[in-house]
């Protein structure tokens, strides 16, 4: 056994477990993606080498994140008990939502958020979309738009990013990086190829490069390849743009949200209906 292959097991370990072994990825077997058309995209070749050298992140984003979560206590801080004591009032259950999400060379690790939606909802709807959205190439839209799971305030709380918010505590914990690749859950690293997994050859981030160049209007492919492109090209400048980016990206959202949602066509009610001639 070579010595990277010695790293990369080695960092796929946690005490609270690991991946099975098909889950995890080693860095040594890593292989492009096998794409049949082999199309040009402004990020680089879908047959891009594979992505190989050590799997932990460089000192100075560990130095950058915690001088950053720091520095910015007292905006993040009473924003935070603000939004949990208003889900205290609002929705009966507890305030954060812990899921398991794949971090750094594939080792899972529990992320914490507001919770948006009621508790004990099915989580069937949301994985069967994912799958579609790995599938069909569609345009990644969040399943907000009259879904009966969410608590009140919930859609504008995962259209402005406050439920993500106590992602902090994972990044003071070194789970997570301000700015890094979105951390997918253990269900969908599954069902990735071998050359989507290099994502996690980086920290999963509380922003990045896919969330300030795109989001909801790129495939899930495209998705995938932007933060591949930024575990390619990660920087202390990368990292810097991205953050004061990322402010203008959540209003442009929340903005978007509120169009999308105004200019959707209204329930019909009996009274409609009766004007239009329609019978039951």
């Amino acid at each position: 056994m070579n010595n990277s292959s010695r790293a990369s097991q080695k960092s796929s370990s946690t005490k609270g477990g690991s991946l099975p072994a098909s889950g995890r990825l080693v860095a040594s077997r890593a292989q492009p993606c096998p794409s049949p058309a082999q199309k040009e995209t402004p990020l680089g070749r879908a047959d891009s080498p594979p992505i190989s050298g050590p799997l932990r992140p460089p000192r100075w984003k560990r130095y950058l994140d915690l001088a950053l979560v720091m520095l910015s206590a007292p905006l993040w801080a009473p924003v935070m008990g603000a939004t949990g004591l208003i889900i205290r009032l609002i929705s009966p259950g507890p305030i954060f939502y812990r899921q398991e999400r794949v971090g750094l060379g594939g080792t899972p690790f529990m992320m914490v958020k507001f919770r948006s939606m009621k508790v004990n909802v099915e989580t069937q709807t949301h994985e069967e979309y994912v799958q579609s959205l790995m599938q069909n190439g569609a345009a990644m839209h969040k399943l907000d738009e009259r879904d009966s799971r969410l608590i009140p305030l919930g859609g504008l709380m995962r259209a402005s990013g406050l439920d993500e918010l106590p992602q902090i505590f994972n990044v003071i914990a070194g789970q997570m990086s301000l700015v890094g690749p979105r951390p997918c859950t253990v269900l969908e690293f599954s069902r990735y190829q071998s050359w989507q997994k290099e994502r996690v050859h980086a920290t999963p981030g509380l922003t990045g490069y896919w969330q300030v160049r795109g989001k909801n209007r790129t495939t899930f492919d495209e998705m995938i390849r932007m933060d591949l492109h930024y575990v390619r090209a990660a920087s202390l400048w990368l990292d810097c743009e991205i953050i004061l980016r990322t402010p203008f990206a959540l209003v442009r959202q929340v903005l978007e949200s509120f169009l999308k949602k105004k200019n959707a066509p209204r329930k019909a009610t009996p009274l409609s209906l009766s004007r239009n001639g329609a019978s039951h």
